[in-house]
């Protein structure tokens, strides 16, 4: 069978997506596990509740013997063993034995459940006594499976980058085993724990990050129902820190020689305000370079200048010489002529300018279009024209060969590049620019990789399975966007300033004005707002100007809420699943009807559960954009960028073009991705990346709106037609500067986390103090996977001096009592937790000592609360394979419905 486009478009899915593939199979984590440990904790729970069963039968035969017997050394001899009985006590022997015969004669029926138990009890403490040995020695084998698993050359290749401290533990971990029985130590235990984290992140989740996790890019078009197929070789691509560059930019600049030959233009979009200058000031706030993940965070303001004789003739200067290269060392002398004054008081005075922003270094940045950043940097110094400046370039050469030697080198020969590369941009900065202390940022390489070039996935599986649920989930995610608010207040205070109809032609000032005497205060607002109190009770949205939309909103959060409660509350305490129906989701949809933008494509990262009968697909984030799926990994496939270039012409708006806001210079690599859209806005304070004619300024732009619609359109004059702004970066947008966030309010940018049971009460928690919720899904689609909620003082927690095989007992009848998988993730709330661990979901497998032990590492408080949460898709249901064996894997897909409007 064909699928032509229109085949295609029905599907629900834009044909290309991204798969995101686990590094390790998942049967690496099987070794790990204690199976026969876990076939003996089985049988003893099943004994013990089989006991309990006869103790019960038992303890009421006895205690009509004793009621009815004037013997009264037997009745304290039956009383004793009663006793025994209800404590799960084995009595002696001999006693015991004594007291059967007794007990025979007297009752057979009761004689024959005391047999039973006592034959039963003592076959469980043998079996008790055998679970010590047992667990001591599959524990030690699934010691040597990780120390085996250290050596996976895709576990390692990661592990340099991600913690270089690990890795550098890890060979001579390798190769000092604990003596045979005994327990690792202090340091051993913190490596096996640490270690083990990044297995499980390696084989059962799906962040990419170097070779820990891949990207396959996948389409339409296959015919093998719900299977992918992966490559088994996987390809990198490693790329300098951008942040190691703006160390070298800003060591150059420091220089005054050198800063004396680098061109210099004024900040970009200047302008003349009565006796001001106003121009937009950046700010460039550096990160911690001796941290793991660090990036420059950046704002921007607008700014004035109180206009001088020497600000204005400086600033007709660059009109005059507009189209040529003025060079800082150039405008000192220029200045010293000019004002008749001393070149060092006028060093001060345009060093003032460069410091507040008013004149810029631009041609040292680096730019989202940058995707191989050193040699870009390279080509900026020698573009430079100065003998200093080429030398420089020349001394970066060895490290950008290092660079472009790692994604396919070992991870023996990884470590010598990256120590080569470190000493390198040290010496680069000490010896050739004279820094007194070098600034390497610990991260310097990102690293992405591709597990295959093409994949397909059936369409009619897709269409079957999961179209038609997705799209009336897309209807309610509106109610969970969290700039939706922001979006329905900008336009509000636009229409105050206004009206109907209205039309602002200075963007700029709107902006200021917006944030200024409103926006700021309002974030402020928002940011201690939340959206249920403690007794479940919606807390509506901040509605300083009264906006009818906002209160639509509130209503259409209320209704959501209102509705799951009903669920939770009719499917009963013990329901495992709940299901939304579609007059639910059309319900809460109408009431979100013209609160949204009519043109939002959205992206989902799903996973799918290949179960026989009843396969699933989980929905496990949404967000609004364009291409963002793909925009961080366009260079790691070739003409990639082009083919989602073209392919954004059938969904855009007809009369409209997308628009890339960028955020301005590069502060992560993360920002950093091929072409995607046919122009750019250039915000004051920018340069610009593409062509001129593919450049629209800020100036060129008006924002009108259109009645009509009841929308805001924004507009260039030059090109006569609506622009809609899009963002292609992954930092979060509410991140980037004040001028491009607000640009993105009028973007079809929007992040929804899908948070079901907000404001729906917990419910009362059972007897062991856990709480559940159930898993919620709409058709095939999974919104919530089913989860369990407990306090750490209702954990059976591993108490000093227990025996191991007791401490694993007692976590799997928790499990079995609570009705938890065998393989959960775990998200511990705790103050008391450092890094990322305290807030992450961690995998956590309960046949798995090493497992257990690792997950109550994350425990630092009593005041501790976890969240469990299934494992769906568990290791049964993955539909991604490799020649390696069967991977965890996620879809991230793009959606897009073609929108025509008319022209304003």
């Amino acid at each position: 069978m064909s699928h032509d486009n229109h085949d295609l478009n029905t599907a629900g899915i834009r044909p290309a997506f991204m798969v995101r593939v686990a590094g390790l199979p998942v049967e690496s984590v099987r070794e790990l596990r204690c199976p026969q440990s876990r076939r003996w904790a089985d049988e003893v729970l099943d004994e013990s509740a089989q006991l309990r069963l006869l103790a019960e039968k038992a303890g009421d035969q006895l205690h009509d013997l004793i009621g009815g017997s004037d013997d009264e050394p037997l009745r304290r001899a039956l009383l004793k063993l009663r006793r025994d009985i209800f404590n799960n006590r084995l009595p002696a022997t001999d006693s015991a034995d004594r007291v059967l015969g007794r007990v025979h004669s007297l009752d057979p029926a009761a004689a024959s459940t005391l047999a039973d138990w006592l034959t039963g009890r003592r076959a469980l403490d043998g079996r008790l006594g055998a679970g010590a040995g047992l667990l001591a020695a599959e524990t030690g084998r699934s010691r040597e499976a990780l120390r085996s698993l250290a050596g996976r050359e895709r576990l390692r290749r990661g592990l340099l980058l991600a913690s270089p401290a690990l890795d550098a533990q890890l060979d001579a971990y390798r190769k000092q085993p604990p003596s045979a029985g005994a327990r690792p130590d202090k340091k051993q235990r913190k490596i096996e724990r640490s270690l083990l984290s990044y297995v499980y992140r390696t084989a059962c989740k799906t962040s990419p990050f170097s070779t820990f996790t891949g990207v396959a890019l996948g389409s339409l078009g296959g015919s093998a129902g719900l299977r992918l197929r992966v490559e088994e070789e996987w390809r990198a691509q490693a790329r300098l820190n951008v942040v190691a560059l703006g160390r070298l930019a800003d060591a150059v600049i420091a220089d005054p020689a050198r800063r004396a030959d680098l061109p210099v233009a004024p900040a970009s979009g200047w302008g003349r305000d009565d006796d001001r200058v106003r121009y937009v000031r950046r700010w460039i706030t550096a990160g911690d370079d001796d941290t793991a993940v660090t990036f420059d965070a950046v704002k921007d303001r607008l700014f004035f200048l109180r206009r001088s004789g020497t600000l204005d003739r400086l600033l007709t200067l660059f009109e005059e010489r507009s189209g040529t290269v003025l060079r800082y060392g150039d405008l000192v002398e220029w200045l010293a002529r000019d004002q008749g004054a001393a070149r060092e008081e006028c060093e001060q005075y345009l060093g003032a300018l460069l410091d507040v922003g008013m004149v810029q270094v631009p041609c040292l940045r680096t730019e989202v279009h940058d995707t191989d950043p050193l040699r870009a940097f390279q080509g900026a110094l020698r573009g430079l024209e100065r003998p200093w400046a080429d030398r420089l370039a020349d001394r970066l050469e060895e490290p950008a060969r290092c660079v472009e030697r790692f994604a396919d080198a070992s991870p023996d020969e990884r470590r010598a590049l990256l120590d080569a590369l470190r000493a390198g941009l040290r010496a680069v900065q000490e010896e050739e620019l004279g820094a007194d202390r070098a600034k390497v940022p610990q991260t310097l390489l990102y690293e992405d990789a591709a597990a295959g070039a093409r994949t397909e996935f059936d369409p009619d599986a897709w269409q079957e399975l999961a179209a038609g649920p997705l799209a009336a989930v897309e209807r309610v995610l509106p109610a969970f966007d969290l700039t939706l608010p922001q979006r329905i207040t900008f336009e509000g205070f636009f229409l105050a300033r206004y009206g109907r109809g209205g039309r602002c032609d200075d963007l700029l000032k709107l902006v200021h004005d917006f944030h200024e005497d409103f926006f700021d205060q309002y974030m402020t607002f928002t940011a201690t707002r939340t959206a249920y109190d403690a007794d479940g009770t919606y807390v509506p949205e901040v509605n300083w100007l009264g906006l009818d939309r906002l209160r639509a909103l509130d209503t259409a959060r209320r209704t959501f809420t209102a509705r799951m409660a009903a669920l939770r509350e009719a499917a009963g305490p013990g329901a495992a699943e709940v299901r939304v129906d579609d007059a639910f989701l059309a319900e809460v949809a109408d009431e979100l009807d013209g609160l949204a933008p009519d043109f939002a494509p959205m992206s989902h990262h799903l996973q799918i559960a290949d179960r026989p009968g009843d396969p699933l697909v989980v929905l496990n984030r949404s967000y609004g954009g364009v291409s963002f799926p793909f925009s961080r990994f366009t260079e790691l496939f070739d003409g990639l960028d082009e083919r989602l270039f073209a392919g954004t012409e059938a969904i855009v708006p007809e009369g409209a073009v997308l628009a890339e806001v960028t955020g301005g210079p590069v502060t992560s690599n993360l920002n950093l991705h091929g072409r995607l859209t046919p122009y750019e806005i250039v915000c004051p304070g920018e340069r610009g990346t593409l062509e001129a004619e593919s450049r629209i300024s800020l100036d060129d732009l008006h924002l009108v709106h259109d009645p009509e619609a009841g929308r805001l359109v924004l507009r260039s004059a030059r090109l006569d037609r609506e622009v809609i702004p899009v963002y292609l970066g992954y930092l979060v947008p509410l991140a980037l500067p004040e001028l491009p966030r607000t640009l993105l309010l009028l973007s079809p940018t929007s992040m929804a986390p899908l948070n079901v049971w907000a404001g729906v009460p917990e419910g009362a928690p059972d007897e062991g103090g856990v709480t559940t919720r159930p898993r919620v899904r709409h058709g095939s689609l999974v919104l919530s996977r089913r989860s369990w909620s407990a306090p750490a003082a209702a954990l059976p927690l591993h108490r000093a001096g227990a025996p191991e095989d007791g401490w694993f007992l007692d976590w799997h009848a928790f499990r079995r009592e609570h009705g938890l998988p065998d393989r959960v993730f775990a998200t511990v709330s705790d103050t008391g937790a450092r890094g990322a661990t305290g807030a992450k979901p961690q995998y956590l497998d309960f046949d798995s000592p090493l497992s257990l032990s690792a997950f109550e590492a994350l425990i630092k408080t009593p005041q501790a609360r976890v969240v469990f949460r299934e494992a769906l898709p568990d290791e049964d249901a993955l539909h991604t394979v490799s020649g390696h064996g069967r991977h965890v894997a996620e879809l991230a897909v793009e959606t897009a419905v073609a929108v025509r409007r008319r022209t304003v």
